[in-house]
């Protein structure tokens, strides 16, 4: 008889993501690593924390002797926050800026992104979330419009597919073979961001400033 092997899950997880103040002009860099990294940047923005701020999204950290120190930095100029997902995000993420400690890093992690880009203990450029549950919990922190709903696996994540992404996906194609493109990758990704139907539909004109 023939052993029935489990059907592959879909399974994606996110995790939070900070460029930190002193190396904020090589966002662009280091968000180029991400991408080839396997990552999708699935929010972002750039804000300034206060030292209060600071000390809440580091509470964990509070009584020690750096926590003056790494509060102070924190708040000390604008930053970059990021949700990236992919599967196994925030294990990838942990092996891809490398130890908290820059110094060590450039020893035992050199091609990492606090070895490349970090100072000593304090400026180590980068912040990852180090569990799910610190994730979701920082997330919500710099992202507190995000909804953080559970990802579908199995049977679900083909429901999921079935219902809300194969039919746009079909239609697409059906019109790209009718159209047939010169650039055919470009003009299924332009009619993709035309026909998304979860595109949010606003009222009127917002004007969005960055904090």
């Amino acid at each position: 008889m023939q052993a029935l092997m489990p059907e592959p899950q879909i399974y994606v997880e996110r995790t939070l993501a900070l460029i930190k103040p002193d190396v904020i002009d090589k966002e662009e860099e280091i968000e180029d690593i991400i991408l080839r990294s396997g990552f999708t940047i699935v929010q972002k923005r750039k804000l300034q924390l206060s030292p209060e701020q600071c000390s809440n999204f580091y509470a964990d950290q509070y009584g020690k002797m750096f926590f003056p120190n790494l509060t102070a930095y924190m708040s000390s100029g604008p930053l970059v926050a990021m949700v990236l997902a992919r599967h196994n995000a925030i294990t990838y993420w942990k092996e891809l800026i490398g130890p908290s400690n820059s110094l060590r890093a450039k020893e035992t992690h050199p091609d990492s992104l606090r070895a490349i880009y970090g100072t000593d203990d304090l400026r180590n450029a980068v912040h990852g979330s180090i569990r799910f549950s610190s994730a979701e919990r920082e997330i919500r922190f710099m992202f507190p419009e995000v909804i953080i709903e559970p990802i579908p696996v199995g049977q679900a994540a083909k429901d999921y597919l079935n219902l809300y992404v194969n039919p746009t996906l079909l239609a697409g194609l059906t019109e790209l073979c009718k159209q047939k493109p010169a650039d055919p990758l470009i003009w299924f990704a332009d009619w993709l961001i035309e026909h998304n139907p979860n595109k949010p539909r606003l009222q009127q004109q917002m004007t969005v400033e960055e904090p």
